[in-house]
């Protein structure tokens, strides 16, 4: 078996998503090595999830406005020498450095680019979904780029929306069918089938 992929994962809030990659790591589903998180508050359930799992953690507070928030960032994360960033719950933009390029994944909770953009994350999105009246939603993992949910798609799962929707139930059924998304992207990722050409990514084999 190859050796497993190196991630970093980073969090801003309960860490529910880096708890399904731990999960999975763990059950042997997913040849893959949480080697280190990075928080953007110290006092998150993430956090608490991650110390729990013996993956080390950096805290960079978050302050999008001062101008080495992002360089900070990524400072902590290049500390881990991770072959692949995820973020799990992040919730600040970052303008991603060119030796990351192609190497940071994010999971959104709709069929991108349907319900994304600034200010579009967890019930909020769930919330905006069922206002609109959509029969289908889902969740979406793409590769991160300098602007909220525009970058390269790699793996999407849909989900029906029920009549009776509550978006607390909406977001229960999404959350499923990300947490097989987020593994199926990385294993793609860790198979080396990934390219990407412009907007499209090309999976191989």
């Amino acid at each position: 078996m190859a050796d497993p992929i190196r991630i970093v994962a980073l969090l801003s809030g309960g860490g529910t998503t880096l708890q399904n990659l731990i999960d999975r790591i763990a059950a042997g589903t997913l040849n893959a090595q949480v080697v280190g998180a990075v928080s953007s508050r110290p006092d998150t359930v993430g956090v608490t999830r991650a110390e729990r799992a013996g993956v080390p953690v950096r805290v960079v507070r978050a302050a999008p406005k001062r101008a080495s928030f992002a360089d900070e960032v990524w400072a902590a994360v290049r500390q881990f020498a991770p072959e692949l960033v995820c973020l799990a719950g992040w919730l600040h933009l970052l303008a991603i450095p060119d030796d990351f390029k192609h190497k940071v994944l994010n999971i959104h909770p709709s069929l991108l680019p349907a319900f994304g953009g600034k200010g579009m994350y967890g019930h909020h999105v769930h919330e905006a979904v069922l206002n609109y009246g959509a029969k289908v939603s889902g969740c979406t993992v793409h590769f991160a780029d300098d602007t909220y949910d525009t970058g390269p798609i790699l793996v999407q799962r849909c989900v029906p929306v029920n009549d009776a929707d509550t978006p607390d139930a909406l977001a229960a059924r999404v959350f499923e069918a990300e947490c097989e998304a987020y593994p199926e992207a990385i294993r793609l990722i860790a198979a080396g089938r990934v390219a990407v050409q412009g907007r499209r990514v090309v999976v191989s084999g």
